[in-house]
């Protein structure tokens, strides 16, 4: 049985209580809330280990709120979106979720999905992964640059972690929805190139010297 918390933010009731009751069915913990003042005024006592945010709400909408939930980056966030176009899937990307469902969803892909987000793989054997001057603390769940902090989402954790574990080695879109994603992954390359393009960004590889684009074959961590 899961042991962990999700927080549900939808302003349509009919999904609130889908996912509350399947989601609770599952073995989750799980608190709804309308809008997102109601979640923000509830995050603090719930302390959620995810959140499954609707995008289209009245107020303040689901990228809005997922910025605000992001200042906590073990926090796994995933996004209900009713529009597929890809542009706003990078927004909601770009602003600090994890993942994306387009609705009307699958309830056993989205339960995937969350499980595979929440999933936590640490080795004691790499407590502590170094890369020049590119240190992760994994045991403490901490990554610095030049003993600057760095604060990455969690999914952004799980690639650049994947990248330290094989430096030198040329990994696959494929393989890094996989590995990352958990599972057989049903999404597209730009879910793999947002990431890697964040990552850049937060550590300043402005030169894609860290992260190495392998044109036609993938990405890796080089000198």
């Amino acid at each position: 049985m899961d042991s962990f918390r999700v927080l549900v933010v939808d302003d349509e009731e009919v999904i609130r209580d889908v996912l509350k009751i399947g989601l609770s069915h599952r073995g989750f913990e799980v608190l709804t809330c309308e809008d997102s003042q109601t979640a923000m005024e509830a995050i603090g006592g719930f302390q959620p280990h995810a959140a499954i945010i609707d995008v289209m709400m009245p107020g303040e909408d689901g990228f809005q709120l997922s910025r605000r939930l992001r200042q906590n980056p073990d926090l796994f966030i995933l996004m209900l979106t009713a529009r597929d176009a890809v542009s706003d899937r990078i927004q909601g990307l770009e602003g600090g979720a994890d993942d994306y469902v387009i609705k009307p969803f699958d309830f056993d892909e989205l339960v995937a999905r969350l499980r595979a987000g929440l999933r936590r793989v640490r080795h004691d054997d790499h407590a502590a992964i170094q890369f020049g001057d590119l240190m992760m603390d994994d045991a403490a769940h901490k990554v610095s640059l030049q003993n600057t902090a760095i604060t990455l989402t969690a999914k952004e954790y799980e690639l650049l972690r994947y990248l330290l574990l094989n430096p030198g080695i040329v990994l696959s879109k494929v393989q890094i929805l996989q590995h990352v994603w958990g599972y057989d992954y049903p999404g597209d390359d730009n879910l793999v190139e947002v990431h890697i393009s964040s990552l850049r960004d937060k550590l300043q590889d402005r030169s894609r010297q860290l992260i190495q684009t392998v044109r036609g074959f993938g990405y890796r961590l080089g000198s």
